[in-house]
C-alpha cells in the first residue's frame, strides 16, 4: 500500500472514532492532510465521518484542483487558508463537537482566548484560541478571517460553528481536537464556580517545554 493509500486509510479510522465517540454527527466536520508534493487529502462534501470509503476521499493538488476521488468539503477553503499560513502543519481537523460549540455560543467569552487554561494539556495542545466571528456556513470570507489568525494559533473557534484545529501530524491534530472539546467541557461545568486556572508562568513554562507545530 502506497503513502496515500495508507494516509487516506487513516483519515477514515480517525474519522470514524470520532464519529463514534458522538464528537460529530450527520455529515458535519471535515479532516485534511497535506502531501509531500503540496497537494491535500481531505473528506469529500456531504460525507459522514463515521462512513468513509477510503478510496473517495478527495486528492486535491497543490492549486486546490481535484486529482481523483470525490469532490471535497465545501468548507476546504478553511483547511488551504490555515496551511497557508502554517507550513509547519501537515493535518487540520474541522469538527461542530458539541461543548466546543456551545462555548462558541456564548456572548461573554474573550474573543482573544476563548477557554482559560484549565489543564497543562489544553495548553500543550492548543494553546490560546481566538474566535472567529460567524459567517454563514461556505462563505469564503470565512477563510480570509481564518487566515488572519492561523499564523499566530494551531486552533481557531468559529462563532455558532466549531473548531478548526492543526497539528504537525493527523495524530497530533485529532488529539489537540479532542484535548479541546473536553476542555471546553470542563469550562462548562465550570462555569460560576471561579476555578483556579493554570498562572501566566505556568503556561509560559508549559510553552517552553512543549511547543506545538
Amino acid at each position: 500500500m502506497n503513502s496515500i493509500n495508507r494516509l487516506r486509510e487513516q483519515i477514515a479510522l480517525h474519522g470514524q472514532s470520532l464519529f463514534d465517540r458522538g464528537l460529530t454527527m450527520g455529515s458535519s466536520g471535515n479532516i485534511s492532510v497535506r502531501l509531500e508534493d503540496g497537494g491535500w487529502l481531505m473528506t469529500p462534501t456531504n460525507a459522514c465521518l463515521g462512513r468513509l470509503d477510503p478510496a473517495r476521499i478527495s486528492r486535491l493538488d497543490r492549486n486546490g484542483h481535484l486529482m481523483d476521488g470525490d469532490q471535497p468539503t465545501k468548507e476546504s477553503f478553511l483547511h488551504q487558508a490555515m496551511y497557508g499560513e502554517r507550513p509547519q502543519s501537515g493535518a487540520i481537523v474541522h469538527l461542530h463537537s458539541t461543548h466546543s460549540v456551545a462555548v462558541s455560543c456564548l456572548p461573554e467569552i474573550d474573543p482573544h482566548n476563548c477557554i482559560p487554561p484549565l489543564t497543562a494539556y489544553y495548553v500543550m495542545r492548543v494553546g490560546k484560541l481566538p474566535l472567529v466571528p460567524y459567517h454563514i456556513p461556505g462563505d469564503p470570507s470565512l477563510g480570509d478571517a481564518v487566515k488572519g489568525l492561523a499564523g499566530a494559533h494551531s486552533a481557531v473557534l468559529l462563532a455558532n460553528h466549531g473548531p478548526v484545529v492543526a497539528g504537525k501530524t493527523l495524530d497530533a491534530a485529532v488529539y489537540a481536537t479532542e484535548e479541546l472539546e473536553e476542555t471546553a467541557k470542563l469550562f462548562l461545568l465550570l462555569r460560576g464556580q471561579n476555578p483556579r486556572c493554570l498562572s501566566a508562568e505556568q503556561v509560559a513554562e508549559l510553552e517552553a517545554r512543549f511547543p506545538r507545530d
